[in-house]
């Protein structure tokens, strides 16, 4: 029965029916229900996949577009993410959360959510116990953001363009981004998408960067699709004459991704979880709040703007 329902999971999450936030969730409740027939093959092609999903993920960025809004707010884009980044690792510190943990959480914070937990989670070489606890922390912060954003900008009259600008750099993933926004209006949704995927762009220094020091403690296995989802990016921005493929591809990414966290959660039994605990959600909520907070703060002061 287990090996048909281990199937028949991954067959429904690769039809595109689950979102990837419901994927984890139903691989999480496999994990703490059965015990896994292919836990080991599982565990290989997880990791295979969540690096393809990366590239197929780029399919989706426009570089032209997301650079001419990335140079207007380099230098507070910049400041932001070392501020997150600085401010999770002093939380994660302070919890006592595992280092690679706090990392991850911080990096999907600062940047993009899971696209950027699974840009940075091979170059850490973090186990899935780990990938899982850092996604499943980001995904339901996006849940909360995409049903509570909308009505805290109505309620403090908020233009759509504020909203647009706080959406993208408050809420963690691009996907809900691009929901709380298409519920505020047309502008928001047009300046939260291009800059959250302005800010996206981050994966690669960040992925870069953290092999770099990587390095230092042992042999690196250097984040070969992380050229390629940069590749990607250039493809569809300068190669128009494959225009009618890359949503496909992008869309195999999102795919790719879900299959991915189901895989991921159904490796995770009550035991993995009982010995992670409660901090790292902890460290993902404070870290949340202070950067929705304090970029709202400076949104309506005039400080961050287009």
């Amino acid at each position: 029965m287990s090996k048909n329902l281990f199937f028949g999971g991954l067959i429904v999450a690769a039809s595109g029916l689950l979102s990837p936030p419901l994927a984890l969730v139903a691989g999480l409740t496999y994990g703490f229900t059965f015990e896994h027939p292919y836990h080991l093959d599982a565990r290989k092609l997880s990791r295979l996949l969540l690096q393809v999903s990366v590239v197929g993920l780029g399919f989706g960025m426009n570089l032209q577009q997301v650079l001419r809004v990335g140079r207007s707010g380099l230098i507070y884009t910049a400041a932001g993410i070392t501020f997150a980044m600085l401010l999770g690792w002093g939380l994660g510190k302070l919890l006592a959360v595992k280092s690679r943990v706090s990392f991850l959480i911080s990096a999907g914070t600062a940047i993009c959510g899971g696209s950027a937990i699974a840009a940075v989670a091979p170059v850490t070489h973090a186990t899935d116990e780990e990938i899982a606890v850092s996604l499943g922390t980001v995904f339901a912060l996006n849940s909360v953001a995409l049903l509570a954003f909308p009505a805290i900008g109505a309620a403090l009259h908020l233009t759509q363009t504020q909203f647009g600008l706080w959406s993208a750099l408050a809420i963690h993933d691009t996907s809900s981004v691009v929901g709380a926004a298409a519920k505020y209006g047309v502008v928001a949704l047009a300046v939260g998408t291009t800059v959250k995927l302005a800010r996206a762009l981050w994966i690669v220094p960040m992925s870069v960067g953290t092999a770099l020091i990587e390095k230092k403690k042992a042999k690196i296995q250097w984040p070969w699709f992380i050229l390629f989802f940069c590749l990607a990016s250039v493809a569809n921005t300068y190669v128009p004459v494959f225009q009618n493929a890359y949503p496909v591809l992008r869309h195999l990414g999102i795919l790719g991704l879900t299959v991915t966290l189901f895989l991921i959660g159904t490796g995770i039994s009550k035991r993995t979880l009982r010995e992670v605990g409660a901090r790292p959600l902890l460290q993902g909520i404070m870290l949340w709040v202070v950067v929705a907070t304090g970029s709202l703060a400076l949104i309506r002061a005039g400080w961050i703007h287009l």
